[in-house]
């Protein structure tokens, strides 16, 4: 009998992020083509640099949570325990909300319009489809001790 856990949460091509890599370029290319501005350069840039900052420690603490507890980075690898400290004791998402911030930092350096665009559909695809199959997954994977976990960290903040 196959092991049901032998891959992790996302066996297929929609991973969170090559989602934020190609929404960042559409909105990138989309406001080439057809710049939309929503904020002057001199409020975008000192905002998108410390939304990007932020993005980049949340992401590091999440990463280095996940080693320590010796658990795989990668949503293709099985999950081999529940993290719940570092940014997991605030959200149960701080690696794809790092992306999000990150996103965000970017559409507001550069001001574009369609950068906001593109990150309302990267999120939506993310909430909607990778985080709770993901969800499935661990309460699968891990039982009770997920489900009490899920009950006491939201989803995102």
């Amino acid at each position: 009998m196959p092991d049901a856990f032998a891959h992790g949460a996302h066996p297929g091509i929609l991973r969170p992020p090559l989602v934020y890599a190609v929404s960042i370029l559409t909105g990138v290319l989309l406001d080439i083509a057809w710049p939309r501005s929503f904020c002057p350069p001199a409020l975008g840039r000192p905002i998108g640099t410390a939304l990007a900052l932020l993005a980049a420690v949340l992401f590091v603490a999440a990463i280095r949570q996940l080693r320590e507890a010796g658990t795989p980075v990668p949503g293709n690898r099985p999950t081999t325990a529940l993290v719940r400290t570092g940014p997991y004791r605030f959200t149960r998402n701080p690696i794809y909300l790092a992306l999000s911030l990150l996103h965000l930092g970017v559409a507001a350096w550069v001001g574009s319009w369609w950068l906001l665009v593109t990150l309302v559909v990267s999120f939506t695809l993310v909430a909607a489809v990778v985080v709770p199959r993901e969800e499935r997954y661990l309460e699968k994977r891990f039982g009770p001790t997920y489900l009490e976990y899920r009950a006491s960290v939201r989803r995102w903040l």
